[in-house]
């Protein structure tokens, strides 16, 4: 049943979710449906990944929650090459917690973040919304430098200025990133107690048939869930 096992608040204005198909990005949807936003708006886009099945997911996920699913294509491997985007360089597997926490990995896509959110910040004020929400994590990551505290405020601070809003009225779209400072197993009971579809929810980079469960996205995945005390979801 769509939208089962959510209660909603006191309705809010509408929002902007920036939604993959992978579990954070899920878990933020479900939080900013749980906070009685409405309208809210899926945005989803296919900037020429490798694990373009996450997609598909995001499509599920979006139609689970009743959001308006508003999809772009943006072939960034032109302008920014990575493990993502280009078949040539390989994808890191079979990488420690310790290996993972450290460094910039070669799945980073450059300035990724800051192109999805400038997208995102000109559908919120188009439509106004009242709020941004994305899923970025500064606890269990794999090194991405926007998606840290300091990216964010800076970003907040940029977007105040860039818009008709933020310029005329003092006020832009807020931007919201609930799962911030948690772990991925905080994530994962988070994303239980708000009945998230973890089986519509894709993580693996390889782009395969199946996961990998050998690289960085599906060993912080298994490892959310292991120490959140539940059993092992695929995909």
């Amino acid at each position: 049943m769509k939208g089962s096992g959510r209660s909603r608040k006191t309705s809010r204005g509408g929002a902007v979710v920036l939604l993959s198909g992978g579990m954070d990005s899920a878990t933020t949807l479900a939080i900013a449906r749980h906070r009685g936003h409405h309208p809210l708006y899926a945005l989803s886009i296919s900037y020429g990944q490798r694990h373009a099945r996450e997609l598909l997911s995001a499509r599920r996920v979006a139609r689970h929650y009743g959001a308006t699913l508003v999809t772009m294509t943006l072939p960034l491997a032109k302008v920014a090459p990575s493990a993502l985007t280009r078949s040539d360089i390989p994808v890191p597997t079979g990488r420690s917690a310790e290996e993972i926490g450290r460094g910039i990995p070669a799945t980073y896509v450059p300035a990724r973040n800051t192109v999805f959110l400038s997208i995102a910040l000109a559908l919120a004020e188009s439509t106004r919304a009242e709020a941004i929400y994305l899923g970025i994590n500064a606890v269990d990551y794999s090194g991405y430098p926007d998606c840290r505290p300091e990216y964010l405020r800076a970003y907040r601070r940029m977007a105040r200025l860039a818009t008709r809003s933020g310029v005329e009225r003092g006020e832009s779209p807020r931007i919201e990133a609930p799962l911030l400072h948690m772990t991925k197993a905080d994530i994962v009971r988070t994303g239980d107690r708000l009945g998230v579809p973890w089986e519509l929810t894709w993580s693996c980079y390889r782009g395969g048939k199946e996961p990998c469960g050998r690289c960085d996205a599906c060993q912080l995945r298994e490892r959310g869930f292991r120490e959140a005390g539940a059993a092992r979801r695929r995909k």
